[in-house]
């Protein structure tokens, strides 16, 4: 009696297990078709080349920014240094601390360590030093116009505007505001008139806000797709060009031109030996010649349309 009812209880066992191998067969597909990261995407070629690469010899490289005049302005753990558009160096200066980000408007330039902004003249002297601004700050990128300075701060997950004499104007970040900044890639891009590119990298997207902190729209979803950004933190650096937007990416280590609306347009470099976990910071001031600092191996790569 007992063997009997054994047999007859594995067997019911057996049957239940084989119908959910059944199940999740016949289910699986359709789930996978909604996650757009599974889905299987074109095999679209670079339409641009790396034409040259400078090995900084000042030391590991993070950040690079380009006047209008075509003057590269190189970041690094605790440098600053000019080449000119041939990649021939006008100077370099020592800093206190490394150098995360950097912009250039007019005759001065911006560059931000992880919780101070230095001011410098083109040719490398001192102006200025604003902040620090908040306590475990984390700047990683900074931006500025005619009237405004911003910087996004991954640290606190916010983005400050200041008056061009550093004082605090407005934030953007908080109570019902938030980012989600997973990891310290946050970058910030003022354009136009009182308004900012803001990377929201937590939810995959770019999002357009006013300097006084009044959201407008965004663009960008997660996946694999061209025009998606795939796996955390995406898109980790961006550059406003004449085009729309030139993105780098992590995870699926990336480069790609992006219309204003968030339309894709073609990839700069998407076959390449960059370490996937390290995407590279970019600056363009034309959208004909885009400029890439790898930190992996402290190499400026410039890309060219083939």
């Amino acid at each position: 009696m007992n063997k009997k009812y054994y047999a007859l209880f594995s067997l019911l066992i057996i049957l239940a297990f084989i119908a959910y191998i059944v199940y999740d067969s016949a289910t699986s597909g359709s789930e996978k078709e909604t996650q757009p990261e599974d889905v299987q995407q074109p095999d679209l070629p670079d339409q641009w080349e790396v034409s040259k690469e400078l090995l900084s010899s000042a030391g590991p490289l993070l950040s690079v920014t380009v006047s209008e005049s075509g003057d590269i302005y190189l970041g690094g753990d605790s440098y600053i240094s000019c080449y000119s558009n041939k990649l021939l160096q006008k100077w370099n200066l020592k800093t206190n601390s490394k150098i995360t980000a950097l912009s250039i408007y007019g005759d001065t330039i911006y560059a931000a360590s992880t919780e101070t902004i230095y001011l410098f003249s083109p040719k490398g002297k001192l102006i200025n030093e604003w902040g620090p601004y908040e306590a475990n700050s984390i700047i990683t990128s900074i931006s500025a116009d005619e009237d405004y300075v911003a910087f996004a701060d991954a640290g606190i997950k916010r983005v400050f505007i200041l008056k061009k004499n550093g004082e605090v104007m407005s934030m953007v970040g908080q109570s019902d505001q938030t980012f989600i900044i997973p990891s310290p890639y946050f970058d910030v891009a003022l354009f136009g008139e009182n308004t900012m590119y803001i990377a929201n990298t937590g939810n995959r997207r770019v999002e357009t806000w006013t300097t006084e902190g009044r959201f407008l729209k965004h663009f960008g979803h997660p996946g694999t797709a061209p025009e998606a950004f795939c796996g955390c933190c995406n898109p980790s650096h961006f550059a406003v060009i004449p085009q729309g937007f030139v993105t780098a990416e992590k995870g699926i280590n990336r480069i790609k031109i992006l219309g204003p609306e968030g339309e894709f347009i073609e990839f700069v470099s998407s076959k390449n030996n960059f370490t996937p976990s390290v995407p590279l910071d970019v600056a363009s001031a034309d959208g004909q010649t885009i400029y890439a600092v790898n930190p992996e191996d402290s190499k400026l790569y410039v890309f060219k349309r083939k």
